[in-house]
């Protein structure tokens, strides 16, 4: 009997050659990884696709939850820039972690029991601690003082205010327009309201930064210069 011959049989048999030890190229990781996704699979009818469809609508809930919002404009009060039925993606970080709408921005906003009921989009006028009057001799409206050119985005043909203003933002919340100012019904309509017209920063959505449809519209909202020129209400430049 060929005793060498048997051994190797039995070494076999007590340890498995090392390709079938490995022959699971993803390891407990990758089992543990992907068994959910699995499970879910053979549960839902359709299988595979289904479970794919579901994990795409999930993270698309939780993208417009958190990170951004689609928002179609209702009315004319944006325009020249934003016409009715144009649809903007809506940035909800672009004020957390410190930061503050800036003077300039275009901004959803919750208007409940200051506008109406309902979600806004107007542009920041004043901030916080600014000093904002309609009109100054040009027929502009100054923030701080400082005279601001709004020509490059009001609706053509309208001035900045038929309607005269003075008025002191309180922190903490935000004074705004719409760009089409005769078409728009914004802080100046409701400085005798709750709230004085002024739009609390925690109501604020986020910031409009694109549109995406239709198509032909589609381009990046930049915030205007002129508001760069404005000085902060201690006097420095922001």
């Amino acid at each position: 009997m060929d005793t060498e011959a048997q051994s190797t049989e039995r070494d076999r048999s007590s340890h498995p050659s090392a390709p079938e030890a490995t022959s699971d190229p993803e390891g407990p990781e990758g089992r543990s990884r992907f068994s959910l996704h699995d499970r879910v699979a053979r549960w839902l009818p359709g299988g595979l696709i289904s479970a794919t469809l579901l994990s795409c609508l999930v993270f698309s809930l939780l993208l417009n939850a958190f990170v951004v919002q689609p928002f179609q404009i209702p009315s004319g009060s944006m325009e020249q820039g934003l016409r009715i039925g144009d649809r903007v993606l809506v940035n909800k970080v672009a004020y957390r972690f410190g930061a503050a709408p800036r003077r300039g921005d275009v901004v959803v906003f919750d208007g409940t029991g200051y506008f109406g009921n309902g979600d806004y989009i107007k542009r920041v006028v004043g901030v916080g601690g600014d000093h904002v009057v309609c009109c100054d001799k040009a027929g502009r409206i100054s923030v701080n003082g400082r005279s601001v050119d709004e020509s490059t985005f009001l609706y053509p043909g309208d001035t900045p205010s038929t309607v005269p203003f003075d008025v002191a933002v309180p922190a903490g919340t935000l004074f705004v327009l719409g760009d089409h100012r005769g078409d728009s019904s914004d802080s100046r309509d409701h400085l005798g309201s709750p709230g004085g017209g002024m739009i609390p920063v925690g109501r604020v959505v986020g910031r409009a930064d694109w549109i995406v449809w239709p198509t032909a519209h589609w381009t990046r909202l930049h915030r205007p210069v002129a508001y760069a020129r404005v000085p902060a209400a201690g006097g420095v430049h922001g």
